[in-house]
């Protein structure tokens, strides 16, 4: 069974945080520097909220705000669904759909250590499903 821990280990412990008194602008360089479509808001080692594109949306180019004018305190999502690295994706990726997140912090004895996002989630699903279609495609074939 595929585990959150499999899916950091293909793709790496990185994560971009920034604290909630950062503007949102800022918040959008760094998202376009780094091709990410969510930050991490850390605050004294804690995780008071998580930044979006889907909070940008939302929060600020549909009611008429200004990026440059606004800290990620005031619109980050507070609510923040995480996972283990022993969680089994199948349970990271039901989660991910009932609560309509994109992005989940890792936590590990209470220390961040990764963020998954959904296509991470379903490109380690179909990479693990390819794998079992070619080992049932050679037993079947004896080759």
């Amino acid at each position: 069974m595929l585990r959150i821990r499999d899916v950091l280990k293909t793709k790496g412990n990185d994560m971009w945080t920034v604290d909630p008194g950062t503007t949102v602008y800022e918040a959008l360089e760094i998202m376009a520097e780094k091709n990410v479509g969510a930050l991490l808001v850390v605050n004294e080692e804690r995780l008071p909220g998580i930044f979006s594109e889907r909070d940008y949306a939302r929060k600020v180019v549909l009611k008429g705000k200004h990026a440059q004018d606004i800290k990620i305190e005031e619109l980050m999502t507070k609510e923040v669904y995480s996972v283990t690295p022993n969680e089994p994706v199948e349970e990271c990726m039901a989660v991910m759909t009932a609560a309509h997140c994109r992005h989940m912090p890792d936590f590990e004895d209470q220390e961040l250590i990764g963020v998954v996002s959904i296509g991470d989630i379903v490109n380690a699903t179909i990479t693990e499903h390819k794998v079992k279609i070619r080992d049932w495609e050679k037993y079947i074939t004896g080759f």
